[in-house]
């Protein structure tokens, strides 16, 4: 059964726009990509294959829309950090909410600092959750690159983590 476009949004919006956001890290720009990526996809859905899930089909497009945007500005970093966070509206403490802003914060500018295919596994991987296929699937790679990139870039954050840390000798 096909679904509607409607409910293809309203059931993929949250997980398309939360990457896309992580990786301009502006809210609105985020917004008007996460629409582009779906003006694409329902202009195109007619010739979607199945070759790989739904959802990882919208997040390779998101992933095209967002370069598309950093090539037309000729933008190289995909991380300006700004004030903005993604953080759960679940808080303790002031303090709690402060060290989590904090710790959030330092990740986010580690992971800036890494080169563009480290964070792009990181992203998909670990923050929304991608398989190694439908990782491989987005980015163009094969399952094993995925892999081998992955176990690298989690080397390289841990690295500049400690080194933003001070501690260097770990």
């Amino acid at each position: 059964m096909e679904q509607s476009e409607e409910s293809i949004y309203l059931e993929h919006s949250d997980r398309i726009y939360r990457y896309i956001f992580l990786q301009v890290r502006q809210k609105e720009l985020a917004e008007d990509l996460t629409q582009e990526t779906f003006y694409r996809a329902f202009k195109n859905l007619h010739t979607f294959q199945k070759q790989a899930s739904l959802s990882t089909w919208l997040l390779k497009i998101a992933k095209n829309a967002t370069y598309d945007h950093f090539r037309r500005k000729r933008i190289i970093q995909f991380f300006s950090m700004g004030k903005e966070e993604v953080t759960d509206a679940i808080s303790f403490s002031p303090e709690d909410e402060y060290l989590k802003k904090d710790s959030t914060q330092r990740l986010y500018n580690a992971l800036a600092s890494l080169k563009k295919d480290y964070r792009e596994v990181l992203l998909l991987r670990k923050i929304n959750e991608s398989s190694i296929k439908e990782t491989a699937y987005i980015l163009g790679w094969t399952e094993t690159k995925v892999k081998s990139t992955m176990a690298r870039a989690f080397a390289a954050l841990k690295k500049e983590m400690l080194e933003r840390e001070g501690r260097i000798d770990e």
